[in-house]
């Protein structure tokens, strides 16, 4: 019978686990992944009013990149810490992009041109993908609203993605301390 019981408990806790598996949002490169190229128009960034393609600009550096379809007070703030990472970790040559994707890029220019400023971001630029799905090659679920892939020398080391009203100050802080996994 304690064998029966012992079974029993841990085919639950596999079932669990199972069920925590399917239940996590994948979005974007997962890790071990290259990330391939693809344009976007800087908003406010270096190029700023010009299509680029960051990934190929920033090389084999340690990138945080951020794809989100809004920016809200949580994505600011996360945006923000990162700024403040790749100002700290300049000599490492840490560098990080934004992409919003959006159906409407004369509309979010503009509005990310604020962002920055009432911000101060100075070391992260805000970049526009015209279409919400964004660069195909890049697999990002129609469910994330906000996907963190973080690489250095084109290996993607982590990534981290959220539904719509998953992401909250704690998530925030979890992200910017993944950021040591691409400085090492």
């Amino acid at each position: 019978m304690k064998n029966w019981f012992t079974s029993v408990a841990a085919i639950a806790v596999v079932a669990g686990a199972g069920v925590l598996v399917a239940a996590e949002l994948k979005s974007g490169l997962q890790v071990g992944s290259e990330p391939p190229a693809f344009e976007g128009k800087d908003a406010t960034g270096p190029a700023a009013g010009t299509t680029l393609c960051y990934r190929c600009r920033y090389g084999g550096s340690p990138v945080v990149t951020i794809f989100t379809r809004k920016i809200d007070d949580n994505v600011t703030s996360l945006i923000k810490k990162v700024d403040e990472q790749v100002a700290k970790n300049g000599e490492k040559k840490m560098k990080a992009f934004v992409v919003l994707l959006t159906n409407d890029p004369d509309k979010a220019e503009p509005m990310l041109k604020q962002v920055a400023e009432k911000n101060k971001i100075k070391n992260v630029p805000l970049t526009i993908f015209d279409g919400p799905k964004g660069p195909s090659d890049y697999e990002l679920s129609d469910d994330a609203n906000l996907t963190v892939m973080m690489w250095v020398k084109s290996d993607v080391k982590v990534n981290h993605a959220f539904a719509d009203g998953k992401f909250d100050a704690k998530a925030v802080d979890a992200v910017v301390k993944d950021t040591q996994k691409i400085l090492n």
